[in-house]
């Protein structure tokens, strides 16, 4: 079994879609970003991709590569899903945490984990997501934007591999 862990943060911007756990959520800004910038996603890519020793989403999905520009963060989780498979692993868990003053998320964190485990092929028991605020205080606190935080347990495919 092997562990990763992934975090991102990107701050709000006026003019632009809240995009968390490739669920759309109403507010008066979203995260700046040169994709749809779902902090969410991004966590949990460079989770998986760290458990697997694969590097970080930035190795594949350049901030100014022009073909990401836009990007839905969960086309590019089918991308590092395909990576991880061709890795020989396949995914236990994952446990996220989003950290953000403002939208409160708790509605919408049903949608997410359903997004989630039907992008990774898991059952949604596998997936946790949980938001949390940061009490007035940071960057987050200040209702700057949103961070997020996630750890991803992979499993090798029938038995083990000797590095």
């Amino acid at each position: 079994m092997r562990i990763g862990h992934g975090y991102d943060v990107h701050r709000f911007k006026i003019g632009r879609r809240l995009v968390l756990g490739g669920v759309e959520i109403p507010y008066t800004e979203g995260l700046d970003g040169h994709s749809d910038a779902d902090v969410v996603i991004h966590a949990l890519m460079d989770a998986l991709l760290g458990a697997a020793a694969l590097g970080d989403i930035g190795m594949y999905f350049p901030p100014g590569d022009p073909q990401f520009k836009g990007a839905d963060s969960m086309d590019l989780l089918d991308r590092v899903l395909e990576l991880i498979t061709a890795a020989n692993y396949k995914i236990g868990n994952v446990d996220i945490t989003i950290i953000a003053q403002q939208p409160k998320l708790y509605n919408f964190i049903p949608d997410m984990q359903e997004n989630i485990a039907r992008a990774l092929k898991v059952d949604i028991r596998n997936v946790n997501l949980k938001a949390t605020t940061e009490e007035g205080l940071g960057f987050t606190g200040a209702c700057l934007g949103i961070a997020a935080h996630a750890v991803a347990l992979l499993k090798e495919k029938g038995g083990f591999r000797f590095l």
